[in-house]
Formats: structure tokens, sequence, C-alpha cells
């Protein structure tokens, strides 16, 4: 049931990409922990690497929900009914979300300083419970919340989100968290989200972006230390 009026049918947003997005941040947070956990205690060169990803993690989903904060839940509390309890619930997740990433930001300039193995454990109980919150929250997201965006919202609307991401995050940041999105995305995602781009953005991706992204991925991701 709606309140206002909704899109008409056939001029619906394709919601896919978010469950691409969505995957890329299953991923990163998961490695995250792996990653912090198998430092050597005192290895700071390598706590600065890991550091430092995590600060670009933060960056990309917390631009990716206050997105969502700004161009989707107000649309869809205006316009369903029966389903506000839900839109609700994910709002008040985001807040979930929110604190537990506060709490593994607030850990982790002491481990990244000195790299002591009581702050790296630390950190990695934060950023646990951190992917557990997270998980919940992105599949509820997709199971219950990406359909009701698909009857109710039109593509115009649906898109602020991707315009939000563009605008609130440094240009030099953008083609990483494109990496992230499609390092999984199968031949027909990255198709899909590349043919969107406009040809300047695709070359630069391919001249630029991918073998930078494979060269920062190689490094964070090492094992050799």
């Amino acid at each position: 049931m709606t309140t206002n009026a909704s899109p008409q049918a056939g001029a619906r947003p394709d919601t896919h990409g978010m469950v691409v997005i969505h995957r890329g941040l299953r991923r990163e947070s998961r490695l995250l922990a792996e990653l912090i956990a198998a430092v050597t205690p005192g290895d700071t060169a390598r706590a600065r690497v890991l550091a430092g990803h995590f600060r670009d993690y933060l960056l990309g989903l917390s631009n990716h929900h206050h997105g969502e904060d700004d161009h989707l839940w107000p649309p869809l509390l205006a316009r369903v009914d029966l389903e506000t309890d839900l839109v609700l619930r994910m709002e008040a997740q985001h807040e979930g979300v929110a604190s537990t990433l506060a709490r593994a930001e607030a850990a982790l300039p002491g481990w990244e300083a000195a790299a002591g193995e009581a702050e790296r454990d630390a950190l990695v109980a934060a950023l646990t419970e951190h992917r557990v919150v997270l998980v919940e929250h992105l599949d509820e997201e997709e199971e219950s919340l990406l359909p009701l965006a698909e009857r109710h919202l039109s593509v115009a609307e649906w898109n602020l989100l991707g315009e939000h991401f563009l605008e609130s995050t440094p240009k030099p940041k953008l083609l990483f968290f494109l990496g992230m999105v499609l390092e999984e995305a199968d031949t027909t995602e990255r198709a899909t989200i590349l043919d969107a781009m406009p040809l300047p953005a695709r070359l630069l991706w391919y001249a630029v972006g991918r073998p930078a992204y494979t060269r920062r991925m190689r490094r964070i991701r090492s094992t050799d230390r």
C-alpha cells in the first residue's frame, strides 16, 4: 500500500548494482579483520598499510550509507505504509554499523603507532563485531528493502544514490572504489557498470585505475611480511 504516487510500471530502477557494491563491502570487512589479525607485533610498516586501507573502507562505507540516509529512506517513508517498520529498521541498523565503525576507528591509532599485540587484538575484536552488524544489515537490505525501492522509487530518484557518492568522495579515491566493486563482479555485472560510465572515465579505469588497484590489493593482501 502506498500513500503517495509511485513510479509507473516500466520505469523502475535496476537495484542489482547495490548487490554488487555490497559484495565488495562484505569481502573487505572480512579481509580487514583477517589481515590485521595476522600482523606480527611490532610490524609498524604493515600496520600503516592496513590502517590506510581501513580508512578508505571507512570512507567508502560511510559515504554509501550517508547517500541512503539522504536519498533512500525519506522518499520511501513518504510512500510506504505497511513497510514503514522495515525502513525504520534499516535506519536503525545504519546507526549500529556507524557505532561499530567508530569503535574500530578509535582503536586504530594505538595499533598503528606501535603494532602492539593487545592493541591489534582490540582492533580485530571491533572489526569482527562490525562485520557481524554490517552483514546482518546488508542481508536484510537485499532481501526486503531493494524490492521495496524497485516498486516505489523512480529511476532518477534511485540514481541520486550514485550521484551522492560521486559528489561526496574525493576524486582520487573513485577509481579505487570502482575496483572494489568490480573485483568480484561477473561479466554481465561488470559490463553494466562500465557501460554506464562516460567513455573518458572508462578509458581512465583501464589505463590507470585497474593496474593501480591490482598493485594496491597485492600490497594490502600480501602474506609475505
